[in-house]
């Protein structure tokens, strides 16, 4: 046989020796031909090129080495080993110029005498093994002609098996015409490709369908388009119907949710349990067979045959492989599953909430959902399996020891096991209570972190910052005490994790020696290494409950939470019998009361209310009366009491009275859905006053419009939602106090064109305090204490002089009068002829750093690798990382104490003669112990920095948060500073200080286990270094990708919880406009494009671990081989046994490294995101010592305005030019102008919320410039448009500082018209308000603002439409209230009634940043073109048509 070998080697040398020439000599005449050859460097290195490289250049050096080796130590000379050899390294020649010079044709497959060659070496190999191994077992002799294995063919076996399926993997890759041969790169959208599915199993075994994205990954930065999308099963759409399905099933039953997740996901859940149940036997082949090991070592003589000693390391190899292999597929089984998971009750949460009544759960709790409860049942996947896996385990290491130590150990084994797990139990019991405690400080904190970030342009305004950021620390702190506690808890577990051994071993050996049970090297090392791998369930078992109850508690929150009442949405009825299209049907309605002392409106229908097509309704009342309540049951957003519900024909369109505005564009924002019809679109902007403000923008109606519209003024918001209704073409309009937020001008037109022309044929509802408005309605509705207290024609109900309606009227003359008789000219009693009312729009232009038009981006991720001053920022953030050198030399003293004792055992085993059995057991108990020791003191230390660095970075980046300018918030979504705030943050408090220094403890493990290995056998040296680099190499090709694509993990979760947020606050006007299914499939697109990253991820670290754990798994094979080749008298026995055992670590220590290393950089970009923002450029200080005002200031309230300049941006116009004017002190000044004339941006100059470019403003003498914030903002009073509550007490939203007294909080009360709504709950002062204020309508919320602005009793006060959304009534009583108790102040009023400001002392009208009126309202009266003259003949028209 060895003679026909040797002419098969030779014949196939020639057939390479001849292909590789006429290749050269082909290369060389077609060389001129540019393009068809090119270089390695060119088209990128593949790793399956070096892989194949490595393994021909491996053999040959096994053929050449054994026969050198055969000469050397016999003189003979071996044909078989010298052709082999030659054969081999002409291979890896070809291979070489292979990799270097291929046409692009041959670019993806091997030359074919190659792949015959490896093909060929793979069968001979396979059948030399299996004819050795039939023959040494059986003891049969096989014919001379049969191949016999040698060394070498061992050896050389894996490699060619990956050299076979390198050769077949690029036969299948190499079918070209299955893509176009030209094909632009950019065209190839990567978001219809999934290289997953269409991958084949070896490709998915070596996960290399990831090898396209890492090569795009290497030589340019991924961005989401790059990425391929996700197989179709874990698409969200596809997720969300299976567990909808599922559901369905299993409807009737209480625990339908887990058992319907189950149900689908259970096909992948048992494929992935099949590689759990591979990896978890394969892992204890090793353990197993190591006695059969060291005992072959021990009994071994030097003229003996080495080859049972070569199948048991084949066997070893293998099973290693095996265990590699299945654990790769199972860990990215488990994630895909979590993925699946993930998607399908995010969608499930999304659609309750979009269909829960009005008064569902907070916006905070639906977050914490998606957030935190969905996040853990799909991290659950990862556990689920060691519910059965933890129990065979125990059973499989307890038949080790049984096997060698007999059944007394293994029961003191098993009853050690079961101690330390007893007492790990307590531990993790309160491990889990005080992560609930965190969770809960959590949630707080994070709840008051939202509410601030909604509210920081109030809290900046009012000064209030500094106060509520204590109150968040205050919770940071709380949240800060559980931390600790758990740290701490959970160093307590990490030493028992790390003595477990320690205390099963000594235990289990200490009955040997008490019954003289016969210790063996081969019995002690198999039993260490049994009990290492037992560490495992010991430490999983209390994890595992712990994760089983966290799951239960999140599943239970999200059952209990689709279980909540199903919104029944009203049907749209088709009107078949008459011309009605609402019909309001007798009955009761009542919000949800959440405690019974709170007296919540409940509307009472008496009567039934029939309301024709065409028809006009007005619904007024005072504040607090009804209105909105009623509106909204008739949208049926209020739960029902009693009575069928109203019915509404046709189809809907609702415009809130809270603005509700969308991130996107304007015209995303106008079109809503719909398709765009340019001609009917231009005319809707018209209609809503909108094209003025359209021209204004750079990007036209393209604008982009920030987080809830902070970009755009409340009248731009008002009027964007009104065009958005109007383009719905709907039947019935349900408008909630269009026209609050718009001046008169814009008032009247909008009533003018849109109402009563455009909508003309239309059925319209709207409400409104503007009284002025009624008389042109069908039907008048007056609210009064949630009744329908009047309904009739306008005339019929002003005629009754004891009427509601009367009653609100006469108020409204009132406010006429005092209107009229500030009017000298008669002529402007009638219409002025053409007024241009576009022309003189008064609207507030936007309050925030004045650059609308510009795009709002993306998060942009940073790009190339974690910077280092990021390590070291984090390392140095506790003690200066003192602590660290502590740390690492416990690690050190713990390894080598720990291994130093393993050392003992085995030696002394051996060594019965010599070392007593006393002496034996006490020596390794010592040594064991210490090493707990040093774990104890490691874990405490780690605790103890981990909890200071998360606490320094914590402040660090909300302190610069605090300090941000309010042109910080505009521009960045507040979930972007969630996120670094709750995910980021968890990151760092509980995980990045441990994945770091598990990573470094890891190193040091693996750096002893190569000293060991070298100890014993040093050319392992050699092959660690080439192993090292290659996996350094890896793991460099890696990062890039990697890196990008844990950025993006972090970046893709904002838009989904931001959507969320978004739908949530706009769930009625989502539902009435009938848009479910459109913001349905968006979030589905963004879950998909989250899951898509996500899958990605998990796969490349899995492709890092393949390729690594091979590496390492050959290493350790080719220490065997070199252990069983060396003579019995070179090698100690019980240090290789020892070797042997920590090898069987090594490919799982080597993976963990990687693992780490790759993880470690990912989480440490929590730490770059939180850095980021504590370097936001901050406000001016908040107090200057050098330039503090008199205590008093200021005491008049005297406002000079120099020359005064502003501009948001250098690179942006400029807004004021050269105002320069005086408000005298005690005087009241009205501002009023168009959109974009710089009223809000004067304010905003007023308060520093942008500085001046130019000019200056004093204040009673002082240059406002030159003195501290918060000495400038809290001497100021500012009642801003959006009226702001916070969650809390009424008592804690009026006197936020807790600065004054109840009598004096009653005496405003009082004042402000709320005592009477604060008396109807017992509790008063501590009746408490819900999250937004939404327990109060939005009147209401602006008299408490109004309240909390009285009490400061400033001099100077600030009005920005401080009662836009009061009735006229409740107005003049509030005018006369702010009259009264600011007589001796400065009163700043931006207002569009003009009785707000008729009776001020000055009007200022302000046109393109410049003065273009001022003086007292009667002189710019007396000239009739002035710009102030036809606002109030505007006024005085269309109010005289409602009295007259």
């Amino acid at each position: 046989m060895d003679i026909s070998l040797e002419i098969v080697n030779v014949a196939f040398f020639v057939v390479l020796l001849t292909w590789v020439l006429l290749d050269i000599t082909r290369g060389r005449r077609n060389g001129s031909q540019t393009g068809l050859r090119y270089r390695a460097e060119d088209r990128g290195c593949k790793f399956s090129d070096l892989v194949t490289f490595s393994a021909n250049a491996l053999i040959s050096s096994f053929y050449l080495g054994f026969g050198i080796y055969e000469y050397w130590g016999g003189r003979i000379v071996s044909c078989k080993s010298i052709f082999s050899g030659m054969t081999w390294v002409l291979a890896t020649v070809i291979t070489v110029y292979s990799m270097n010079y291929r046409t692009h044709s041959e670019a993806k497959r091997w030359p074919w005498v190659l792949s015959f060659w490896w093909i060929f070496s793979c069968i001979f190999y396979s059948l030399s093994v299996c004819f050795y191994l039939v023959a040494h077992f059986q003891s049969y002799n096989f014919p001379h002609i049969f191949p016999k294995a040698n060394l070498v063919d061992f050896a050389s076996f894996p490699l060619s098996m990956l050299l076979c399926f390198c050769a077949f993997n690029c036969v299948q890759k190499s079918n070209d015409l299955k893509h176009p041969l030209l094909e632009k790169e950019d065209e190839i959208t990567s978001r219809e490709s999934d290289t997953y599915t269409n991958a084949g199993i070896w490709s998915k075994v070596t996960f290399q369908w990831l090898n396209p994205l890492f090569k795009r990954g290497r030589i340019q930065k991924l961005e989401l388009p790059h990425i391929p999308s996700v197989p179709p099963s874990e698409k969200a759409k596809y997720a969300s119907c299976l567990l909808d399905e599922s559901l369905r099933k299993q409807k009737m039953e209480d625990s339908s949710l887990p058992n319907s997740i189950m149900r689908a996901v259970r096909i992948s859940l048992a494929v992935n349990g099949v590689f759990a149940g591979v990896n978890t036997a394969a892992s204890y082949i090793g353990p197993f067979l190591i006695t059969n090991f060291v005992n072959y070592l021990l009994e071994k003589q030097d003229n003996s045959s080495i080859q049972h000693g070569l199948i048991l390391a084949l066997v070893f190899f293998v099973a290693k492989t095996f265990e590699s292999l299945s654990q790769r597929q199972w860990y990215f089984g488990a994630h895909v599953i979590g993925v699946r998971i993930r998607a399908a009750l995010t969608v499930l949460i999304y659609k309750k909430s979009i269909s829960i009544k009005y008064s569902g759960p907070s916006n905070g709790k639906i977050i914490n959902l998606i957030n935190v409860d969905v996040e853990r049942i799909g991290d659950f996947c990862w556990y689920i399996h060691g519910i059965w896996l933890l129990p065979l385990q125990v059973f499989l290491a307890l038949a080790i020891l049984y096997r060698n130590l007999g059944a007394a150990p293994s029961a003191a084994a098993l009853l050690s096991t079961i101690l330390v797990m007893v007492c790990n139990t307590p531990l993790a019991n309160r491990q889990e209570r005080l992560h609930s405690k965190i969770m809960e400080a959590k949630d707080s904190r994070i709840k008051i972190t939202s509410e601030i970030l909604k509210s920081m342009r109030v809290l900046k305004l009012h000064s209030w910052e500094s106060t509520f950021l204590k109150k968040l620390l205050q919770l940071r702190e709380t949240e800060r005490h559980w931390l600790k506690r758990y740290l701490y808890t959970c160093s307590a577990v990490a030493f028992l994790f790390w003595a477990s051994p320690t205390l099963v071993s000594v235990t289990t050996f200490g009955v040997c020696i008490m019954l003289n049970t016969p210790l063996t090297v081969g019995t002690v090392l198999s039993a260490l290494a049994t009990f290492r791998i037992l560490q495992e369930p010991i430490y999983n078992l209390p994890e595992l409950i712990s994760m089983i109850t966290q799951t239960k508690v999140s599943i239970d929150r999200i059952q209990e939470f689709i279980k909540e009442d199903q919104m029944k949405l009203i049907p749209c009825h088709t009107s078949k019998t008459s011309n009605v299209m609402i019909v309001i049907e007798m009955g009761e309605y009542e919000w949800k009361r959440s405690n019974q002392n709170l007296k919540k409106p409940t509307i009472r229908i008496t009567e039934k209310i029939k309301i024709p097509k065409g028809y006009k309704v007005a619904v007024c009342g005072c504040v607090g009366s009804g209105k909105s309540s009623l509106l909204l049951s008739i949208l049926g957003e209020i739960p029902k009491i009693s009575g069928p519900g109203a019915k509404v024909y046709g189809t809907k369109a609702y415009v809130p009275q809270s603005a509700w505005i969308q991130t996107g564009t304007i015209r995303e924002n106008v079109l809503f859905g719909k398709e765009m019809n340019r001609g009917f679109y231009e005319d809707v902007l018209e209609i809503c006053a909108l094209d003025q403000d359209v021209k204004m923008w750079a990007n036209r109606d393209l604008t982009a419009v920030g987080e809830r519209g902070m970009n755009l003024s409340g009248g731009q918001k008002q009027r964007i939602q009104l065009a958005r209704a109007v383009y719905s073409d709907s039947d019935v309009y349900i408008l909630d106090d269009p026209f609050s937020a718009v001046d008169a001008h814009t008032g009247t037109h909008l009533f003018k064109k849109c109402l009563l022309q455009h909508l003309s044929q239309k059925t319209v509802i709207y409400a409104t305090n503007q009284l002025e408005f009624l008389e042109a309605a069908d039907l008048v509705l007056v609210i009064k204490d949630g009744q329908i207290f009047q309904s009739g024609k306008y005339e019929d109900l002003i005629v009754d002089p004891n009427s509601e309606l009367v009653r609100q009227m006469s108020a409204h003359k009132k406010s006429f009068e005092q209107v009229n008789t500030c009017q000298q000219d008669d002529s402007c009693n009638s219409r002025p002829h053409q007024v241009n009312l576009i022309e003189v729009l008064e609207e507030k232009e936007p309050f925030n750093n004045g650059n609308l038009s510009e795009k709002s981006h993306e998060e942009e991720a940073v790009t190339g690798r974690v910077k280092w001053h990021v390590y070291s920022s984090f390392v140095t953030s506790a003690y200066k990382g003192a602590l660290v050198p502590v740390i690492l030399l416990c690690q050190i003293l713990f390894q080598g104490l720990q291994m130093g004792s393993n050392y003992w055992i085995a030696w002394a085993a051996d060594k019965e003669s010599r070392v007593s059995k006393q002496r034996l057991i006490w020596v390794f108990a010592l040594l064991s112990g210490g090493s707990s020791i040093f774990i104890l003191g490691r874990a405490v230390f780690l605790a103890t920095i981990a909890i200071q660095t998360s606490q320094r970075l914590f402040l660090g980046m909300i302190t610069s948060v605090f300090r941000a300018p309010i042109s910080f918030f505009d521009s960045t979504p507040s979930s972007r500073i969630l996120n670094r705030s709750s995910t980021d943050q968890s990151t760092v408090d509980m995980d990045i200080p441990y994945r770091l220094a598990g990573l470094v403890f890891a190193l040091i493990q693996l750096i002893s286990i190569i000293i060991l290995m070298s100890q014993v056998a040093w050319p392992v040296f050699i092959l660690f270094l080439v192993v090292l680099a290659l996996s350094g190499w890896y793991q460099a090709y890696y990062i890039t990708t990697a890196r990008e694509l844990a950025r993006m993990v972090g970046i893709r979760k904002a838009p989904i919880l931001h959507h969320f947020s978004e739908s949530v606050t706009g769930a009625g006007t989502i539902r009435c406009f009938n848009q479910e299914d459109r913001f349905l499939i968006k979030i589905m697109a963004l879950i998909d494009d989250y899951s898509r990253v996500a899958f990605h991820n998990y796969g490349t670290m899995e492709w890092l671990s393949v390729r690594t754990n091979f590496l390492f798994n050959l290493v350790y094979f080719l220490l065997l081989i070199i252990l069983v080749s060396l003579p019995r008298s070179a090698i100690d026995p019980s240090l290789a046994g020892l070797a042997a055992t920590y090898g069987l670590n090594l490919n799982v220590l080597q993976a963990w490294v990687i693992w780490n290393m790759c993880n470690v950089e990912n989480k440490m970009i929590s730490v770059e995101r939180i850095l980021q923002f504590t370097d936001i450029p901050s406000e001016a200080p908040l107090v200057i010592e050098d330039c503090r005002p008199a205590p008093e200031w200021p005491m008049a309230g005297r406002i000079e305005l120099e020359n005064l300049h502003v501009q948001y941006n250098p690179a942006l116009p400029t807004i004021l030019r050269g105002i320069t004017c005086t408000f005298p002190e005690m005087k009241k000044i009205g501002i009023v102008g168009r959109t974009g004339s710089g009223k809000s941006t004067l304010i905003q100059a007023l308060f520093r919320v942008v500085e001046p470019s130019g000019g200056r403003i004093l204040i009673d003498g002082v240059d406002i410039s030159k003195i501290g914030l918060q000495d400038l903002r809290s001497r100021l009073g500012i009642i801003p448009q959006d009226p702001t509550l916070f969650q809390g007490t009424v008592r804690t939203n009026l006197d936020p500082l807790q600065q004054h007294s109840d009598q004096e909080l009653w005496e405003v009360i009082n004042q402000c018209g709320l005592a009477e709504i604060v008396r109807q709950d017992q509790r008063l002062l501590d009746a408490p308000v819900d999250e937004d204020g939404e327990n109060w309508s939005v009147g209401q919320r602006q008299l408490v603002c109004l309240a909390r602005v009285l009490l400061k009793k400033k001099k100077i006060l600030v009005l920005d439409e401080a009662t836009a959304s009061i009735d006229t009534a409740t107005d003049i009583v509030i005018q006369e209230t702010i009259r009264k108790e600011t007589s001796g102040c400065t009163v700043i009023t931006v207002a569009h009634r003009i009785p707000t400001i008729i009776d001020n002392d000055l009007v200022l009208v302000l046109d393109e940043g410049k003065v273009l009126e001022y003086d007292s309202p009667a002189r710019l009266l007396e000239d009739s073109s002035s710009a102030f003259s036809k606002l109030v003949a505007e006024f005085l028209w269309r109010s005289s048509m409602s009295n007259y």
